[in-house]
């Protein structure tokens, strides 16, 4: 194949618009020299990332040289984050990443938002004619493709791909991992595969293997999934993309555990990817590990200084892991964690001060956190300064939520499983929602005593299917120490209980128990998941007493 002429360069060149971004007045001069000597003449810079982004928002820029590093604020990971986020570049836009830093953590931080290529400083023109020509190439022949993506027009963008196919070998591989793209968008599984498949028969791609698995998944071939996904990151182990949807494949799985400990280790590779880790974050928290949760939030707080994803509930999360850690901890550790909950919240409250209800969420939660270093009468005062404002009716659910968990560290128990069942009768469509009221009438303690509680549960359960009932009963009972109203512990412990009876000469003690049990139990929710089994075994042992 012949190379372009520099005529051809320059005609490629001519037709198309730049924006350099960089805080160095002097290359930006540079950039635009060196451009306008290729061919160049729409050449427009600018010093930081919010000019930049504000540029995009009102021009078409085909092509984009950013720096990565623009000193104090935003970097050029940062723009291009933000431009991907609200769509202000087309598919057909090319964003070079220009960098004299080749950190690991820099690249990989970038990769993640995808640039079309990097170029290492210093530049000049041979190396910029060399590398962004050959990307103006690519982006001409497959400008009619990209266009009718951007116009979400995938029927028609799959024809474009093969028709494109035959004529334009050089593409091949763009083509058909953009045709497996399509097919995939438009839930055409069948046919995605097939391509992936192909690929793969021919040359081990980590694209198509990624592509692959991604289909299993929506097929919801979890096992084949995760197992091809598995071996992708043992070769790959840069690959991040594949971290994510083997997280994925393993929650689908029921191994939250294990698709935790996934995610951990894409972190450490790719430290500077925000939703990852507040993924992560999510992940570790519902797996009740509030050390890794709270190290998780912490850099998602810190992440989001920049960034067009920082949010006023990635604060509030921190928060509400470093109360739950600080809990009943008197130790330098506890006063610390309590400490930097209350710290993260007060800047919660100044950096999102226009935000609806950031005051009341954040009160609620520091009240807690008072509550829970034995400091009563701050965590009433903290309570106090949103008095107006807490109207369980008025209030958003996930607000009532937090507010119902504080009321049982206070000591007003009958005040929070009121407001819970009132919620979950205004909420009564929300199934996620009706799950959370749920576990925490169930578990009204704090996570070391959950997780104390769901152990013994677990021993308990062992111990009645070995047949040793008599350990089954005392396990369950100090489960129940911990969390009295705990709906399957009190069942699983009448079950205990009603099979003693059977094997016993009709001991009337234990069936008392067992009405004691169900006692605990009556005014649970008809939405919650164990009624159904509380009104079998209640009809049960009145037929036993009877």
């Amino acid at each position: 194949m012949t190379e372009p002429t520099s005529n051809a360069i320059g005609a490629n060149f001519g037709k198309l618009s730049y924006l350099v971004v960089d805080d160095f007045e002097n290359f930006r001069l540079s950039m635009r020299q060196i451009l306008r000597n290729c061919g160049a003449d729409k050449i427009e810079s600018v010093a930081n990332a919010s000019a930049a982004v504000q540029y995009c928002a009102y021009n078409h820029v085909d092509v984009v040289l950013c720096d990565y590093n623009l000193g104090e604020g935003k970097n050029g990971q940062h723009i291009l984050e933000e431009l991907r986020h609200k769509k202000l570049l087309k598919r057909s836009s090319l964003f070079l990443m220009v960098t004299a830093e080749t950190s690991k953590e820099m690249v990989m931080g970038a990769r993640e938002y995808q640039p079309d290529g990097y170029l290492t400083k210093p530049i000049n023109r041979a190396m910029l004619e060399k590398r962004l020509g050959g990307l103006i190439a690519q982006r001409n022949a497959l400008l009619p493709i990209n266009r009718e993506i951007d116009r979400e027009n995938f029927p028609e963008a799959i024809s474009l791909c093969l028709q494109t196919l035959p004529s334009q070998p050089r593409y091949k591989t763009w083509l058909m991992k953009t045709l497996a793209d399509l097919y995939y968008q438009v839930g055409d599984f069948s046919h995605a595969l097939k391509i992936h498949d192909d690929v793969l028969s021919q040359r081990d791609l980590s694209w198509a293997r990624l592509g692959r698995g991604k289909i299993l998944i929506a097929n919801q071939n979890y096992d084949e999934a995760a197992a091809t996904l598995k071996a992708l990151v043992s070769q790959h182990p840069d690959y991040m993309e594949a971290y994510d949807l083997l997280a994925e494949a393993l929650e689908k799985q029921g191994r939250p555990t294990q698709a935790q400990q996934i995610l951990e280790k894409a972190a450490e590779h790719s430290p500077n990817a925000l939703l990852r880790h507040r993924h992560l974050a999510v992940l570790a928290s519902s797996n009740q590990d509030m050390p890794t949760a709270s190290k998780a939030w912490r850099q998602t707080v810190s992440l989001g200084t920049y960034s067009i994803h920082d949010n006023s509930e990635h604060y509030l999360a921190l928060g509400q892991s470093l109360s739950d850690l600080s809990e009943g901890d008197s130790s330098n550790e506890g006063t610390a964690h309590a400490d930097e909950a209350l710290t993260i919240l007060r800047r919660m409250e100044k950096r999102f001060a226009g935000q609806e209800n950031i005051k009341l969420r954040s009160r609620i939660v520091q009240s807690r956190v008072h509550a829970g270093q034995d400091r009563m009468n701050e965590a009433q005062n903290a309570l106090d300064s949103v008095a107006d404002e807490l109207d369980p009716d008025l209030m958003p659910p996930e607000a009532c939520l937090d507010y119902a968990k504080t009321l049982f560290r206070l000591g007003r128990e009958a005040d929070a499983k009121g407001l819970l069942n009132a919620l979950a009768l205004r909420c009564s469509d929300n199934p996620p929602l009706l799950q959370k009221i749920e576990s925490l009438l169930d578990e009204p303690v704090g996570f070391r005593q959950k997780l104390q509680a769901r152990s013994l549960n677990r021993e308990g359960i062992k111990a009645f299917e070995a047949g040793n009932l008599e350990e089954a009963v005392t396990t369950f009972n100090r489960a129940l120490d911990i969390v009295p109203s705990h709906a399957s512990l009190n069942l699983n412990l009448v079950q205990v209980l009603m099979k003693q009876y059977q094997g016993t000469a009709g001991d009337r003690e234990l069936l008392k128990r067992c009405e004691k049990c169900l006692e605990k139990l009556a005014d649970l929710p008809e939405q919650h998941r164990q009624h159904r089994r509380l009104i079998s075994l209640r009809k049960k042992l009145e037929g036993m007493m009877s």
